[in-house]
């Protein structure tokens, strides 16, 4: 006799924010990208702003929706793929509360960052990381590692040759020259949140904590759909006839495509419906003879 396994569900405080966020994020994209003459920030920020609207309306929308439903069904797949996007509009909208100059939906943003922080939070602590690390084992681990390892380096690089230099000298950094922000805000949370989190992640799967897995999973998804906003900004700043060197636009190429790749990969060695779920507390098992 062997006990019926329940695969866990989201319960209704998530289905209730990220049904929110869906609501919210369409309205907040959708405005600042269909809207002539919605925002009020510098010329030169306007291009990035249209980029990510785009790519949030067009991949990050849909994929927070399917996700959500098979999480709710008791996919673990699903689950991952839920908090890697909710990672990503946790940052998308974090950004957006603090870098864009102040419009009518400066509250939706504050409410998105609030419900998305919300569910990233309570979303990880309700896994159990060890389901995850058990699903995967046996999947090899280099290729996830070393490109955490690469981003993390990489975004650290790139930041610190802008804001270190002008730190050291009291000057504005380059990136923010044209602009009124009093600082670099994507600076300000790469360095201090994502940089640190990459090397966490990459470091627990390196050693095969559980919570490694857990983190890997979440950054690849978050960190690919980033990268396909950044790669959207691309297009509308040199549409907009902004200068921008071909060795980055070469650089994000290659990391969203290798990101993507490895997100396909990592996802698909996940079990559909996981079988190491536990029952929920106090559920009686069924037995079958």
């Amino acid at each position: 006799m062997t006990a019926t396994q329940v695969p866990r569900r989201l319960t209704r405080p998530y289905l209730v924010a990220s049904t929110l966020t869906l609501v919210l994020t369409v309205v907040a994209a959708g405005v600042g990208l269909l809207v002539p003459g919605f925002y009020r920030d510098a010329e030169v920020l306007l291009p990035q702003l249209y980029g990510q609207d785009l790519l949030t309306l067009v991949v990050a929308v849909p994929a927070l929706a399917g996700a959500l439903y098979y999480a709710h069904r008791g996919s673990l797949r699903g689950y991952v793929v839920w908090l890697g996007v909710t990672g990503y509009l946790l940052y998308t909208y974090a950004s957006y509360a603090f870098l864009t100059a102040f419009n009518e939906l400066y509250l939706v943003y504050v409410a998105l960052f609030a419900l998305t922080l919300f569910t990233l939070v309570g979303g990880v602590a309700r896994i159990d990381p060890t389901d995850l690390k058990e699903g995967l084992n046996g999947h090899p681990i280099r290729g996830y590692v070393a490109f955490q390892a690469l981003v993390a380096g990489l975004l650290a690089l790139l930041w610190l040759a802008d804001v270190g230099p002008a730190s050291v000298a009291g000057t504005r950094p380059a990136s923010v020259a044209g602009t009124t922000l009093p600082v670099p805000v994507i600076q300000s949370l790469d360095l201090s949140v994502v940089v640190p989190s990459f090397v966490l992640s990459a470091a627990f799967l390196w050693t095969r904590r559980a919570w490694g897995y857990v983190f890997t999973g979440v950054l690849l998804v978050k960190g690919t759909t980033l990268g396909l906003a950044v790669l959207a900004m691309i297009v509308f700043m040199l549409r907009d006839g902004q200068p921008v060197p071909l060795p980055q636009i070469v650089l994000f190429v290659l990391l969203s495509l290798t990101g993507f790749a490895l997100v396909v990969r990592f996802v698909r060695a996940i079990p559909h419906r996981s079988s190491l779920s536990r029952p929920p507390a106090g559920a009686e098992h069924k037995r079958t003879d």
